[in-house]
């Protein structure tokens, strides 16, 4: 990654990143933080205050009326307007007094207030507001709000003096503890250090406070039926809730807080721990490894304290903090000098931001500059120029890609001037030819016999068969060449090209033969071409005869390995030198460079034969001894066992 351009590129850009971060962070550190921190503090404190207050009084009245006292003393507290109004904008109270214009209210309300579904803000102003207390579980009922569940100040009374006479009875043993009171009204025994295992270890009698007074066994029961209820929708059964809204499944609501004393009446069901706000209680989420079943319920309880405490809690109301003036709340304000110090650094930032960029940028494309004019160069006919290659990076391996490319293209040039002339000039003799016996019978030179049409029609024949393989050599190269693949017996198709060369190799005095298989090898069998396959081994036959002198052996023979089928025409020819192997298959290439058609042929046979064996797959190969012959090779792919049967 060092020397890579895109590693560079991203070290320049987290530096100038990090130094802007730096910078800034460094600025805003000095000037800002503290005007932040102690504005949206103060802000904070009293937004929290005002929206704690109003929802407590929500949780207590049935409805608004009457806050109108409450908003202009937390209005006052606070410095701030504040405007309560319905959901559709209906005002309620305005701490700026009524008026016959509506006020200019903002387009999005501060908070709604809403007993019923808390939001987290507000949850947590209990503990920073006016004695709210904070939520648990994920409830969004404020705790505050109890409905029915808000005991009568004889069971109020009663039950207290039961607490007190349980803190005199810890004192004695040495237990400090307090009774606090909870939005229900119900108190409990709190311990000093909150440490309820010392409560439950001393020998003071609390099992008065284990028990539900009437009032909470009757909204017991209507939370109860409502519960049933929403579960018979939902086609569960009924269950039975405690007054810490457990039930039968083992599911049960957090308990915060000990339980409460009983009221004197008779009690028609078991003992039943009461937590410290009586209820409701905040009913916990189904944890993911609770059963669907026992998800429904806690939903239905949900649901049904929510149904049950709507009579009893003011209906939602949009809740509006602005400044005195009816805009919104004042932040904070930066001086001139601490202003001008931040676009000072942020001019510096960006100077060196741009700097940074601007050098990056020219020595990117100071060399791909020099890859487009080159191309350019190249594009006009000016000769294939190398570019200059910087380093092992990105740009550097372009230039390497474009040296090749342009060394490949004049290789292509090259390649295309040499096969226009050899083109020109296999064309070129066989045409001489006919104009000269034609010229010489024109003349009367020579005779038009039968000796002189043999003559024309051999010349004609020589001309077709360069017109043919240019031809096919064309359609290889255009991927048009067209193939009739089907199972083909490798030996059988051996043994019919040598018997249609058997005349020509009996007349150059050369022994032809197709070589036995091994004992027991199954037959080669390969799906292919027949035509085509019989063309090149065809080719490779009658260069073989050409080259092999009088008196020595072609040899043809095929054998299976592994999923390639390898076919072979061996020679006892003058062989090939070792520089000139790589060309053997190249178009227009003659190991005699004489250009002798008598002796080196048209130059096209092999390059067609390996176009051919490309076109089903495989591949060609040549080795070869100079004065002892050579071996050319074709692997193609071997038929599966279908073909196989097939073939048989």
């Amino acid at each position: 990654m060092r020397r890579s351009l895109l590693g560079r590129l991203l070290a320049v850009a987290a530096l100038v990143a990090s130094c802007s971060v730096a910078a800034t962070a460094w600025l805003a550190v000095q000037t800002t933080s503290g005007a932040i921190e102690q504005e949206q503090g103060r802000n904070l404190t009293a937004d929290t205050r005002v929206l704690d207050t109003l929802l407590g009084y929500a949780a207590t009245h049935p409805a608004w009326d009457g806050v109108g006292a409450t908003v202009r003393e937390l209005a006052g507290a606070s410095d701030r307007r504040i405007t309560l109004t319905t959901r559709d904008r209906r005002v309620i109270a305005d701490s700026a007094g009524a008026s016959d214009t509506p006020p200019a209210l903002p387009p999005q309300a501060s908070a709604v207030v809403d007993p019923l579904s808390v939001t987290a803000l507000a949850s947590e102003s209990g503990t920073a507001g006016t004695g709210g207390a904070s939520l648990v579980g994920g409830d969004r009922i404020d705790p505050r709000a109890v409905g029915p569940f808000r005991l009568p100040e004889a069971e109020r009374a009663f039950l207290r003096r039961a607490a007190e006479e349980a803190v005199r009875c810890l004192g004695l043993s040495g237990i400090a503890s307090d009774v606090v009171e909870g939005p229900s009204g119900r108190p409990r025994v709190q311990v000093v250090g909150n440490d309820p295992d010392r409560l439950r270890s001393s020998s003071c009698p609390t099992d008065d406070l284990d028990r539900a007074t009437a009032t909470e066994r009757e909204a017991l029961a209507a939370l109860n039926d409502l519960v049933d209820a929403c579960l018979d929708r939902q086609g569960r059964e009924a269950v039975r809730l405690g007054l810490d809204l457990s039930w039968d499944s083992g599911v049960s609501f957090p308990s915060p807080a000990p339980a409460e004393p009983p009221f004197p009446g008779p009690v028609p069901q078991p003992s039943v721990s009461v937590p410290v706000d009586a209820l409701p209680t905040p009913a916990p989420t189904a944890s993911p490894g609770d059963s669907e079943v026992d998800r429904d319920i806690a939903s239905c309880v949900g649901i049904a304290r929510q149904e049950q405490l709507s009579s009893h809690v003011a209906s939602p109301a949009l809740l509006f903090i602005t400044d005195p003036g009816g805009g919104t709340v004042p932040g904070f304000e930066l001086s001139t000098a601490n202003t001008a110090k931040i676009i000072g650094v942020a001019a510096l930032v960006l100077a060196l931001t741009v700097g940074a960029s601007v050098l990056a940028g020219v020595r990117l494309v100071r060399p791909l500059h020099a890859l487009t004019g080159a191309a350019q160069r190249m594009r006009d006919g000016e000769g294939v120029e190398r570019v200059e290659v910087a380093g092992d990076n990105e740009i550097g391996r372009l230039a390497t890609a474009f040296n090749d490319m342009a060394a490949h293209r004049a290789r292509l040039e090259e390649q295309r001037k040499v096969m226009v002339s050899d083109v020109a000039h296999e064309l070129r003799t066989p045409l001489s030819n006919i104009r000269g016996w034609l010229e010489g019978a024109q003349d009367g030179v020579a005779d038009p016999d039968a000796a002189f049409v043999s003559s024309l029609l051999e010349e004609a024949v020589q001309l077709q068969h360069i017109i043919d393989d240019l031809q096919d050599l064309s359609a290889a190269d255009a991927g048009a060449l067209r193939l009739h693949p089907g199972p083909v017996r490798i030996r059988e198709l051996l043994a019919q090209v040598a018997a249609a060369h058997q005349a020509r190799a009996e007349e150059a005095g050369v022994r032809l033969a197709v070589a036995g298989a091994p004992e027991g090898a199954p037959p080669p069998v390969l799906v292919a071409d027949p035509v085509r396959l019989r063309q090149a081994v065809g080719n490779l036959v009658s260069n073989a005869v050409r080259h092999t002198p009088e008196g020595g052996r072609v040899t043809l023979r095929a054998r299976a390995a592994g999923e390639t089928v390898v076919v072979e025409v061996a020679d006892t020819g003058s062989g090939i030198a070792p520089e000139d192997l790589p060309h053997v298959f190249d178009r227009f290439w003659r190991a005699e460079k004489s250009r002798n058609r008598r002796t080196g042929g048209s130059g096209l046979g092999l390059a067609i034969v390996r176009k051919l064996v490309e076109a089903h797959g495989g591949t060609t190969g040549v080795a070869s001894t100079v004065g002892e012959g050579s071996v050319f090779t074709l692997r193609l792919p071997a038929a599966g066992p279908d073909a196989t049967d097939t073939a048989s």
